[in-house]
């Protein structure tokens, strides 16, 4: 794990406390709890079991746990990048052919398996979550922040209202992301315009909903991705383009942590 290279010291929020993963045990931990979030939940795999792949020794983990009783209720882990380097070898790069975000300035980080304990609902984990990341944003000078955002359920019929929505919000085309997956779905090829409803705006994934907060930008296409039965977006978010009073927002959470 490359958890020493990310600038986070332990964070306290009411209940919670955000930290990265220090050993194997952290990590199972967390590889534990994205079996339930991401397979068991979805009746995919039957548990107890681990969410693990290639990527993670790569990663730096972010727990969020009780405080009193250590129980984990999140985690999502990221791979730092540095400016000039290929986003090729990133899980997102597997899915999509990023190469034109090679060439964008500054260093990046990837995020990804992003969950929470289905059982804890509680408002300050999630607050948490994005203050220990506007922490590590900052801190490293990270200037791109992106990953894959995911629907359940790999049929783009059940997400058409939402993915309709996401047609506005695409990337600058400099940037664009490229097909690669085999199988994958374009909001173009909806034949309804875009509407602003209450069901679209649920029907976005929450973390794909505070990216778009953010003023983050996704691919024009989504990938379906059947092995895991879900929908995935690639997001970003240009750190230098977050609306100043978001930006506020979000850095007046990680100052108030401590």
């Amino acid at each position: 794990m490359v958890s020493g290279s990310l600038p986070l010291p332990p964070l306290l929020t009411g209940r919670y406390l955000a930290r990265l993963a220090q050993d194997r045990a952290d990590l199972a931990r967390a590889q534990a709890l994205r079996f339930r979030s991401f397979l068991q939940r979805r009746g995919l795999a039957e548990g107890p079991g681990l969410d693990a792949d290639a990527f993670d020794p790569l990663c730096g983990h972010v727990l969020l746990e009780e405080r009193a009783s250590g129980r984990l209720v999140g985690c999502y882990r990221l791979l730092p990048i540095a400016a000039g380097a290929s986003l090729r070898h990133s899980y997102a790069g597997q899915a999509y052919d990023l190469s034109a975000l090679d060439a964008y300035g500054g260093a990046k980080l990837k995020l990804g398996r992003f969950c929470l304990d289905p059982e804890c609902h509680a408002p300050d984990i999630l607050r948490l979550a994005w203050a220990a990341m506007t922490r590590i944003v900052d801190a490293g000078g990270v200037k791109l922040l992106f990953g894959c955002s995911s629907f359940d359920g790999a049929d783009p019929g059940r997400h058409q209202a939402a993915l309709g929505l996401l047609r506005n919000h695409t990337s600058p085309a400099q940037w664009a992301p490229r097909p690669q997956a085999a199988e994958i779905h374009r909001y173009s090829d909806a034949s309804e315009p875009p509407t602003l409803t209450r069901a679209a705006i649920t029907g976005l994934p929450p973390l794909l909903r505070s990216y778009l907060a953010m003023g983050g930008w996704v691919s024009d296409h989504a990938v379906i991705d059947r092995s895991l039965d879900t929908l995935h977006v690639f997001t970003a978010v240009e750190i230098d383009r977050i609306p100043p009073a978001r930006a506020r927002a979000l850095r007046a959470v990680a100052t108030h942590a401590h």
